[in-house]
C-alpha cells in the first residue's frame, strides 16, 4: 500500500493532471500532452521543467527529421510521490465523508 503523502508541487491542477496523464504512458509526445492538457507551449513546457527539476518527470528531446521532438514520462520517484498524493486526497475525501477508516 502507498503511504498517503500531500504533495505541494503536484496538488495545482495542471501539475495533476500532467502527472495523471503521464501515469498512463510510458513515454507521451510533447504534442498530445499539450492537447489532451488545453496548454500553450509554454505553459506545457513551465510544467513539465517544473516537475523535471523536482525529480518526477524525465524528458527527451530528439531530432525527427528537421522537427525537435520532445517526450516525457514519470520517473519512479514521480510515481510514488503521484500514487502518495492521490492516497492522500483519498483519505481527505474519506474524512470529509465521515469515514475515517476510508470504507
Amino acid at each position: 500500500m502507498t503511504e498517503p503523502l500531500f504533495d505541494e508541487l503536484i496538488h495545482p491542477s495542471t501539475r495533476l493532471s500532467l502527472m495523471a496523464t503521464l501515469t498512463a504512458a510510458d513515454w507521451a509526445e510533447f504534442g498530445y500532452l499539450k492537447e489532451q492538457l488545453g496548454l500553450s507551449d509554454s505553459a506545457l513546457s513551465k510544467q513539465l521543467a517544473t516537475l523535471e527539476e523536482a525529480g518526477y518527470v524525465t524528458t527527451e528531446r530528439r531530432l525527427s527529421g528537421t522537427r525537435r521532438k520532445v517526450r516525457a514520462r514519470l520517473t519512479d520517484t514521480g510515481r510514488t510521490a503521484f500514487q502518495g498524493h492521490i492516497a492522500a486526497l483519498q483519505e481527505i475525501i474519506a474524512e470529509a465523508a465521515g469515514r475515517p477508516d476510508g470504507s
